[in-house]
């Protein structure tokens, strides 16, 4: 398999000094209390937001402890428009704007005083062969920058950097629970490498409603729904029995994602809660049975602009039944959809995982940081699946970095995962609502 190649663009080692004059006729909050931020903005991207640490004003060097305030992940394609240039269009740059005072609750930006906008030219040729710094060290910002008045100038510190990031990117060639075809993307050319298998079984699981059902020897081990999940009788409405089996193409099982803990309205209403979330196992083949890999529980986030596709990822140590190490846990627009990712240990608010070390051995302790036997989890990228709302025609397209993919097994385990996430939009629709076409004789034949 060749990976396509991406760049990863990582804003670092945020820090502001602000002279006397700056600090007393600033009119928000003291910075050295409270932090100042900033809107990092690069073309064709979302704007990121990042708190910007004060520090004394006769540090001459950074400290030790270094921080991510943002990552901007680019494709092929991506490098191409930024650097596309035309009349009206001068030479890719990261622009940041700097704001005294905290960012808050009232209106984002408003709440704070512009600063100083920096501009750090980019040029990203070469690099998704070579790393390359494009900044790193102190400048003088606001009033008195290169003006010869250097003592009355801000000074502000920032780590711009590009590295390789290549990704293995898959796309299903249709929507999950249509037993597609899976192909991988280099470029202009499309490969088949993985099919789909989509399954609903009744509630004892011995007997398949659909004519698509798993072979025989891809039964999930009893065992596994006892220590991860159920699939006992619950009363009202609930949705189960959902699986979708990953084969190579010589038809061999690599990898599935099942139902265990079926997805359930709370009583009282046609919601799955956050407190009582539907829950997927994902699998891979080991020893001439299944292997847990890892686990995702998902439901329906309430209210407004926020409502969507709560969700939490758990990679499974050892295939043990205990706690595991949360890798994902966030919401998506059931109106927009959006992304579902993994990257560790890198998250501008300190929610991803740092290194974490696996108890090594057995080919059930999947770790994304190398090979399916364990290792340490490294920080940084993992994958993400592109998830689209409710109602709408969903063909997930999945990246999965490269340091994580050893083997076809790696890859569909992936794949497996995104195939979860993206049938969990369905499974926490709300009951009142009328399920896809594809999926009505299904849930109907369930109740």
């Amino acid at each position: 398999m060749d990976p396509c190649p991406f760049i990863r663009l990582t804003i670092s080692n945020l820090a502001l000094k602000l002279p006397l004059a700056a600090k007393s006729s600033s009119s928000a909050v003291h910075p050295s209390s409270s932090p100042c931020f900033c809107k990092i903005k690069l073309k064709n991207f979302p704007p990121q937001t990042a708190a910007i640490p004060y520090i004394p004003l006769e540090t001459t060097q950074f400290p030790e402890i270094q921080t991510l305030a943002a990552t901007f992940h680019l494709s092929s394609s991506d490098i191409k428009r930024l650097a596309s240039r035309s009349i009206f269009a001068s030479k890719p740059s990261l622009k940041i704007f700097i704001y005294t005072g905290s960012a808050g609750s009232a209106c984002g930006v408003n709440s704070g005083g512009l600063l100083a906008e920096v501009s750090v030219p980019l040029d990203l040729a070469g690099t998704q062969s070579k790393p390359c710094v494009f900044h790193n060290g102190w400048i003088s910002v606001g009033k008195g920058a290169g003006a010869g008045k250097a003592s009355s100038a801000a000074q502000f510190h920032l780590n711009v950097k590009a590295e390789p990031d290549p990704r293995f990117v898959f796309q299903f060639d249709g929507e999950p629970e249509c037993s597609p075809q899976v192909v991988q993307i280099q470029g202009s050319i499309r490969q088949p490498v993985f099919t789909c298998k989509f399954s609903c079984r009744n509630t004892t699981g011995d007997r398949t409603i659909r004519s698509r059902s798993l072979p025989t020897e891809t039964s999930v081990p009893r065992s596994w729904l006892n220590s991860f999940g159920s699939e006992r009788e619950r009363p009202g409405k609930e949705r189960k029995g959902w699986s979708i089996t990953v084969h190579d193409l010589s038809g061999s099982p690599v990898a599935m994602a099942s139902i265990v803990t079926p997805f359930v309205a709370s009583p009282g209403t046609d919601r799955v809660s956050r407190s009582n979330p539907g829950s997927w196992l994902i699998l891979r083949p080991g020893d001439g049975t299944w292997n847990p890999w890892g686990r995702l529980e998902a439901w329906r986030e309430r209210g407004g602009a926020t409502d969507g596709l709560g969700y939490r990822f758990e990679l499974i140590l050892d295939g043990s039944s205990g706690a595991g190490i949360v890798l994902a846990e966030s919401s998506i627009s059931s109106h927009r959809g959006g992304k579902f990712s993994i990257e560790l240990g890198s998250s501008p608010t300190g929610s991803g995982v740092g290194r974490t070390r696996s108890r090594g051995g057995g080919s059930g302790g999947a770790s994304p940081a190398n090979s399916p036997r364990g290792g340490s989890v490294q920080k940084g990228f993992v994958m993400a699946a592109s998830v689209e709302g409710e109602g709408k025609c969903s063909k997930p397209c999945v990246e999965v970095s490269v340091q994580h993919v050893s083997c076809m097994e790696d890859a569909a385990a992936y794949v497996a995962l995104s195939a979860a996430v993206d049938l969990s939009m369905d499974a926490c629709r709300l009951f009142n609502q009328r399920m896809r076409k594809e999926l009505c004789y299904h849930s109907e034949s369930l109740g």
